[in-house]
């Protein structure tokens, strides 16, 4: 009898959190992002992959069971942080910025909004911990990656504070960088800028370059190019592609590649590839609290992202820009030709983990800190003072509070994964 009624409770709690993502899935995927099946199922393809995507594709998951969760070390409702919203380990990355130098920076802004800078930290966290399991790396080891992320962000902040660096200038290197992300700095300065057009184009038998047409990159309809030449008058347009396969979260959102020519990129060459990618609200904004002000700047999404990517480079992309097409919001930015990420086969030894992870936790730093009385009208303070302020003297209960939360979280992670399978396969069998 007992056992019987202790099945019981297990099996009304597995219903229940079955139901919670049930619940999820369809307001967000069917209603919210209006995706078809076919596009849900493609996305829940890529999700059943491991826990690792699984968590990328579900940020509305993670944020709605982490705003019912209180801290001591969110920052107050008034004050919010400029966050980047989707941090995790893949959203980092190398790229070419506008000066013509390869950095290793946050190369996604879709999803930035306002709030407690706690939540940027601990989906990265989480990430982390998802990231080394996924590469057979230990408990422990995880959480001293989480570590060298947590100190090296209070430590960035800290410099700030004082002055020592300045989140307006601050950039990653190969200078001053180390491990992974500089042996990938160092690798991309000897790639040629022509290798990514000669990977996705080719120069027909009149001499013009078009788009290859792949499984990723497509041959748009005559009323797509016209639509898009109609909205980009300043460039002069050589080709237009849709582009398939890239992201998680973004399955669904329409992305197209454009070729133009007499626009140079950074390294004065012609013929680049500028990325038009739809964009809807941020997902942290149904969770977080309403900010009246940054709604006023930021109503456009399109503008919102293109915002967020000012606020927290170093150098305004001279492409990057927001237009409204067919009742639809996009952003445009140029397709960095060098744009390339860290991967699990680069990480040799658990060190080369923590090394990338404490770069990161300066990058988080930067971004935080950029994003504020410096940069945007929204704030009337510096967020670095905020946040050291809220995390205290004690940092170290900080770190162990936001330690014990990731990996608590990375347990739910895996639990919701086992579940998710076991629905899709009731759903879409």
């Amino acid at each position: 009898m007992k056992h019987a009624l202790l099945e019981q409770v297990k099996h009304t709690r597995v219903f229940l959190r079955r139901e919670l993502l049930n619940t999820i899935f369809e307001e967000f995927d069917a209603q919210r992002m209006k995706l078809t099946e076919a596009q849900r199922l493609e996305k829940y393809q890529k999700m059943l992959e491991s826990p690792f995507r699984f968590f990328r594709g579900s940020a509305y998951l993670f944020y709605f069971d982490m705003t019912k969760t209180s801290s001591i070390f969110h920052t107050p409702t008034l004050k919010p942080t400029w966050i980047q919203g989707d941090m995790h380990m893949d959203n980092f990355g190398a790229f070419q910025n506008e000066d013509g130098t390869i950095v290793f920076d946050v190369n996604d802004f879709d999803e930035g909004y306002v709030g407690s800078y706690l939540y940027d930290i601990v989906r990265m966290s989480v990430s982390i911990a998802l990231y080394l399991e996924e590469q057979g790396i230990h408990k422990a080891a995880q959480e001293t990656a989480i570590q060298h992320l947590l100190n090296s962000y209070i430590d960035q902040l800290k410099r700030f504070q004082r002055k020592q660096d300045d989140p307006l200038t601050l950039v990653f290197t190969k200078d001053n960088t180390k491990g992974p992300a500089k042996k990938l700095l160092k690798k991309l300065e000897k790639r040629q800028r022509s290798q990514f057009l000669q990977d996705i184009s080719y120069v027909d038998e009149d001499g013009q370059r078009l788009f290859i047409s792949n499984d990723e990159i497509k041959p748009v309809t005559a009323e797509e190019y016209n639509a898009i030449s109609s909205a980009l008058p300043a460039y002069k347009i050589k080709d237009i592609a849709y582009k398939h396969g890239s992201g998680t979260a973004s399955i669904g959102l329409k992305r197209y590649y454009i070729l133009v020519e007499d626009k140079k990129d950074a390294s004065g060459v012609d013929d680049l590839v500028l990325e038009m990618k739809e964009v809807r609200t941020a997902i942290p904004a149904y969770f977080l609290p309403y900010n009246h002000e940054f709604w006023k700047h930021y109503e456009h999404q399109g503008a919102r992202v293109v915002g967020t990517q000012k606020a927290m480079h170093h150098l305004e992309d001279p492409h990057l820009h927001y237009i409204t097409m067919n009742e639809q919001e996009f952003y445009i930015r140029e397709r960095s030709p060098y744009k390339k990420k860290v991967k699990p086969k680069n990480y040799k030894n658990v060190d080369d983990y923590y090394t990338t992870t404490s770069i990161m936790g300066q990058i988080a730093a930067k971004i935080h800190a950029r994003a504020d009385i410096d940069y945007s009208p929204v704030f009337t303070y510096h967020s670095e003072d905020e946040i050291l302020k809220t995390i205290g003297k004690d940092r170290h209960v900080f770190v162990e509070q936001v330690i014990l939360q990731s990996m608590n979280y990375k347990d739910t992670v895996y639990s919701d994964y086992h579940l998710f399978k076991n629905w899709m396969d009731a759903k879409f069998k």
